[in-house]
């Protein structure tokens, strides 16, 4: 058993300090306020221990990308991400060829069933051509059940979130389709009117893809899919909170109007995060990436994101209001607890008694400083000093 004591714990809601967690196989065996039950092995009086970062919509890292589905690319993408905090994430695919795609989803699937990955998020192909942003034009298609049938086939019951455009034909079925199999429905790139988003809804679609981004913008005689979205609690939104792709006064409005325990932040990013702005690929697309922002080759057109989790905890404590106490745990709310209940993770996104000892230590300028995943820091990873 591993006992740590904290100068910060948010524990299952709520802000302990001190606070402490004791540990074993890979779970919280116990967790408390105050001063723990015996010396700690671990003692970090300065720093505050949050759930490790759940993240549901990303395509790559650290120069690694998902829809390659290479062993060095999962790893490589995958551990950039958790040394800046993701413990569990999805992995992301863009629209690609029928033949590749079942390929992918079949490789990512084994990583899946290796407890590399939370599950598969298919991201496409079944989108709308008016809002495909980042997505090869040529490869989109129609919701097809015979194709559906083969790629939850393919993932042996690791895809856990579609996102299509409930405007397209086929749409309606494949929706009720996915969510017979427990797949989540994502809303999103989509040129849906208000009634079609409605109908989505209530045929079983719970989540809105990067909402605001890649679907159609508000009228006020046609408010289309963002209100749907935005109104509906049954509904969890998707924000990319990186200051790109929504302004940051937007991203306030959205916590104190919609509330954290609606909003997952998201990532969405790809290759580039975390490596130098060049030329990459996002599934068959050339990105170039300026200034850490990535755009399809020759367009102004976003292609994804270079953030990381950390970067979008930091942000969100900025945008959830001047008392430091709701701001941390609203920031943890979106960050973690939100994202795992909307994908169906029952075991992450808080720290209580029974859970994965998945959970991240911040800095006093929230910025982490060390990574535990499933019970363990990374070998050879040193422990932040208690200055740092």
């Amino acid at each position: 058993m591993t006992l740590i004591g904290a100068g910060t714990v948010v524990l299952d809601g709520r802000i302990a300090r001190p606070g402490w967690l004791e540990l074993s196989g890979g779970r919280i065996l116990a967790c408390g306020t105050g001063i723990a039950p015996r010396r700690p092995d671990i003692e970090l009086p300065e720093h505050i221990v949050v759930p490790g970062f759940v993240d549901m919509h990303v395509h790559g890292g650290g120069g690694g990308s998902y829809s390659d589905a290479t062993a060095a690319d999962i790893a490589d993408a995958t551990e950039f991400h958790r040394r800046h905090g993701t413990t569990s994430t999805m992995a992301s695919v863009v629209t690609t060829a029928p033949d590749e795609l079942l390929r992918t989803v079949a490789v990512l699937a084994d990583e899946v069933e290796a407890g590399t990955l939370a599950g598969i998020h298919l991201e496409g192909p079944w989108l709308s051509p008016a809002r495909r942003g980042a997505h090869a034009p040529e490869l989109l298609r129609e919701p097809d059940l015979a194709e559906i049938e083969a790629v939850l086939a393919a993932g042996r019951g690791t895809v856990r979130m579609v996102t299509l455009a409930p405007e397209l034909p086929g749409a309606m079925r494949a929706i009720e389709r996915l969510v017979a199999a427990n797949v989540v429905v994502a809303m999103g790139h989509t040129d849906a009117g208000y009634e079609q988003a409605r109908a989505a809804i209530d045929a079983g679609a719970t989540v809105g893809t990067h909402v605001f981004n890649a679907m159609r913008p508000l009228h006020h005689r046609e408010p289309g899919p963002i209100v749907a979205l935005l109104e509906d609690p049954r509904v969890t939104v998707e924000l990319i909170g990186d200051g790109v792709h929504i302004h940051p006064a937007l991203h306030r409005h959205l916590v104190h109007t919609v509330g954290a325990d609606r909003i997952a932040l998201v990532t969405d990013a790809m290759a580039a995060a975390g490596t130098p702005d060049g030329h990459y690929r996002l599934g068959p697309v050339d990105v170039t990436v300026c200034c850490g922002v990535a755009h399809v080759s020759g367009t102004s057109t976003i292609a994804g994101s270079t953030a990381t989790m950390a970067q979008l905890f930091r942000a969100a404590v900025d945008s959830a209001g001047p008392d430091p106490d709701a701001a941390l745990l609203a920031a943890v709310r979106m960050t973690a607890t939100t994202p795992a209940r909307a994908i169906g993770l029952p075991d992450v996104g808080t720290l209580r008694p029974g859970l994965r000892a998945d959970l991240v230590v911040l800095n006093r300028n929230y910025e982490p400083t060390a990574v535990m995943h499933r019970g363990r820091f990374p070998d050879n990873a040193p422990l932040p000093s208690p200055t740092a």
